[in-house]
């Protein structure tokens, strides 16, 4: 089991990564590495991270199933209401801090704009063991979205990173209403992505009629 922080809700997002960036001195930087830096902010702030590269045109080659794997796994710990195993392996995965800065960068940006939007709302759907296993689901659901085999097919990371960014921010920022977007973005990210899996094994499964 990893440790984690609890989130200071006086150290704003975009502070978080802009000081991340900074602290990033090495050519690479591991995700636990990453964790530790993020610190107070704790885990879904590092699922807010993991999900910028599929929302932005700035890429960290090689990624996409290890930062799945880890929002899913963070899903999971969200829903049992405690901290998830994380396994060494994905903690350890190094990450060229020339691709890491960037992403930093622009998730400070876009944080930055949207931070005067967000604020305590709607509490009762932010906390609580039922609400936690349903946001907690969410995360998953996303997660299982983002990890399709379908790297050409506009949208389809982008719409369930958006939903995951916004889980895990609404969650870390006791937002209700971001939750609930959310929530959205994520069910439709899953049907959008259910929709292209089945299109392509209904087309599959016409053209091996016709050659059967």
């Amino acid at each position: 089991m990893t440790t984690a922080h609890l989130h200071d809700p006086a150290d704003s997002l975009s502070a978080t990564f802009e000081r991340t960036a900074a602290e990033i001195r090495d050519h690479t930087v591991t995700v636990r590495g990453l964790m530790g830096l993020v610190g107070e902010q704790g885990l879904l702030i590092v699922c807010v991270f993991l999900s910028i590269p599929f929302l932005f045109p700035v890429a960290i080659p090689g990624t996409s199933t290890v930062f799945g794997l880890l929002i899913g796994l963070i899903g999971f710990g969200v829903m049992a209401n405690r901290l998830p195993w994380l396994p060494a392996r994905l903690l350890d995965h190094p990450l060229q801090a020339k691709h890491v800065t960037p992403v930093l960068v622009k998730g400070a940006q876009w944080a930055r704009r949207f931070e005067r939007l967000i604020r305590p709302r709607w509490l009762v759907l932010t906390h609580g063991p039922t609400v936690n296993r349903l946001n907690g689901l969410m995360l998953v659901v996303a997660a299982a979205s983002l990890l399709a085999p379908l790297p050409m097919v506009p949208f389809s990371n982008t719409i369930p990173a958006l939903g995951i960014a916004l889980l895990a921010l609404g969650m870390v920022e006791r937002d209700g209403g971001v939750v609930v977007l959310g929530h959205l973005a994520s069910l439709a990210g899953a049907a959008y992505v259910g929709a292209i899996l089945w299109a392509a094994w209904h087309a599959g499964s016409g053209l091996a009629s016709l050659f059967g």
